[in-house]
């Protein structure tokens, strides 16, 4: 994807001219060796030079699906996407996640571990400020850290920090955090979309409902779930290059399009994938979609019946025709789920044998567990993915053949994520993916977590869960890792259907690099600091 010159059956990346990587007379003897004559190869040189500098100016304007009214500016219940791209926006992190999926410096400017990794002590950047003008200090992150570890916190980010013994200051600039294990992706871990600085309060919390920050732009205005808008924020310590961002929630998809040909934004997410190829046909309009590991899901309640009968539960993932899904549904925008959440884009993915549609091995299960049928209600809605309640159609259709009724509910798209998600015994996810297998599993599926939407729970599962986290040795932890999603495929409460291909959509003169981050829509939440307008 991104800016690239292309001839005959050769191409040559933006990004090559804007690293320095090919020189005039290099692109030139490339072109003239591709067929184009020297004043066209001249004018391509000019021309993608010029597109490929990133600029300063402009308001970004950015349709977003998955908006709710019930956001506020809390980081840790933020769980829509209007919410988690918000705060990509108008606050910062220790780390982030780079365009090639390392880890690496937002707020901390650097980190070490001990030899245990037990120990981590982060330097931040001297000079950082919040919008008011007071400077970030080590206070503030231990303030914010600690703001997802009180026993009452129901933060999404709890579960990640979980093994945290202690947080501390080591004078204005050196956070020192130290772990009850060994943990080896703890950088990591702090660039999730909860682990937002905020400024200390001065009693032990902090300031979240200001919406003061110290992210690359200041907030202005903030509509939960309408509209955001935010400015510039000149003592930013990073590089950004829009003057303005303005965030609207846009849940209806045909709206959200229909924006965008109209010239009223620059970029949406989660493109109609209906529409994709008619999109990237249309004048002034760029598609950008990149393999993720984020995934659409049905899950289920694993203490509630019949859904605690692992044989009712192995039924219905039998039952699920994939192929046909992947095929109508995600149109081939999507990578075939296989009921376990690590996706083929993370770090120790396991290559597990592909579970098939088999309508009498999902009759097997079912006598296994003394049921002749089964009828269950599944909740859905586009909040979940857009094309949601059509999936649900279908998988509705191919269950029938197993003796399965499945009643489709179709749930309001405001307030699914508080009343639905998590609640309902049987209900349609979309979970984005996170940066490692760990985060993944610590999020979704940690004893005692806050965001355990099916409730599964295993000792032998929870045991490797604490020792992967903490082994060092590369072999053995990717051991640990098959191990635990082979258990979880077998056992979770999770229907994995598909992983999505993230699939945005911009304006011809909205710039990015060649290589963007997956963990999250519109490069993983940074697009806002990261792209530019060409004109």
């Amino acid at each position: 994807m991104g800016n690239t010159i292309k001839s005959g059956s050769g191409s040559i990346s933006a990004n090559t001219l804007i690293s320095g990587d090919m020189s005039r007379r290099h692109f030139m003897e490339r072109m003239l060796a591709l067929g184009l004559t020297i004043p066209l190869a001249s004018m391509s040189w000019t021309s993608q030079v010029r597109a490929s500098t990133p600029k300063k100016g402009g308001t970004f304007r950015v349709g977003l699906s998955d908006s709710n009214t019930a956001d506020t500016l809390d980081p840790g219940t933020a769980y829509s996407n209007f919410s988690i791209q918000s705060n990509q926006v108008f606050r910062s992190y220790l780390t982030e996640i780079k365009p090639d999926g390392v880890v690496g410096p937002d707020s901390a400017e650097s980190w070490e571990p001990s030899k245990d990794a037990k120990i981590w002590r982060f330097r931040l950047y001297k000079g950082q400020q919040f919008h008011n003008g007071r400077p970030l200090t080590a206070d503030d992150v231990v303030a914010s850290l600690n703001h997802h570890r009180g026993a009452s916190s129901t933060s999404g980010g709890k579960a990640l920090l979980q093994d945290v013994e202690d947080i501390a200051a080591d004078g204005q600039d050196t956070v020192v955090i130290r772990l009850a294990v060994g943990t080896a992706d703890f950088p990591y871990i702090l660039s999730d979309y909860h682990m937002a600085i905020m400024p200390a309060d001065g009693k032990g919390g902090v300031d979240w409902a200001s919406g003061i920050g110290a992210g690359p732009y200041k907030l202005a205005n903030f509509q939960p779930g309408v509209k955001g808008e935010y400015q510039r924020f000149e003592n930013y310590h990073r590089q950004t290059y829009f003057d303005a961002i303005q965030l609207f929630g846009i849940n209806d998809v045909n709206a959200r399009m229909n924006s965008l040909v109209a010239k009223e934004i620059d970029a949406v997410n989660a493109v109609d994938l209906k529409t994709v190829d008619m999109l990237s046909q249309m004048a002034g309009i760029k598609i950008v979609e990149i393999r993720s590991g984020t995934l659409v899901s049905m899950d289920m309640r694993c203490e509630t019946a019949p859904f605690n009968n692992n044989d009712v539960r192995l039924a219905l993932k039998y039952a699920m025709d994939r192929k046909e899904i992947l095929e109508k549904i995600a149109l081939g925008h999507a990578s075939i789920g296989n009921d376990q959440p690590i996706g083929p884009t993370l770090p120790y993915y396991a290559d597990l044998e592909q579970r098939a549609y088999d309508p009498d091995r999902a009759k097997f299960h079912l006598k296994k567990a003394n049921m002749e049928s089964l009828a269950v209600a599944l909740s859905t809605s586009e909040a979940a993915y857009n094309g949601a309640t059509d999936l649900a159609v279908l998988y509705q259709q191919s269950a029938a053949k197993a003796g399965i009724k499945v009643d489709v509910i179709r749930e309001p798209a405001d307030g699914y994520w508080s009343n639905v998600w998590g609640k309902k015994p049987f209900f349609m996810d979309h979970n984005g993916q996170r940066a490692t297998p760990d985060m993944m599993f610590s999020t979704f599926n940690r004893r005692g977590g806050a965001w355990n939407p099916t409730g599964w729970d295993n000792d032998r599962f929870q045991t490797l869960l604490v020792q992967a986290k903490g082994e060092l040795d590369q072999t053995k932890r990717a051991e640990m890792y098959r191990e635990m999603q082979t258990m979880y495929r077998e056992e979770g409460g999770q229907i994995v259907v598909f992983f999505t291909n993230i699939v945005d959509a911009t304006q011809e003169n909205v710039m990015h690099p060649d290589q963007m981050s997956s963990n999250w829509e519109l490069d993983g939440g940074r697009a806002y600091q990261r792209w530019w307008f060409d004109t």
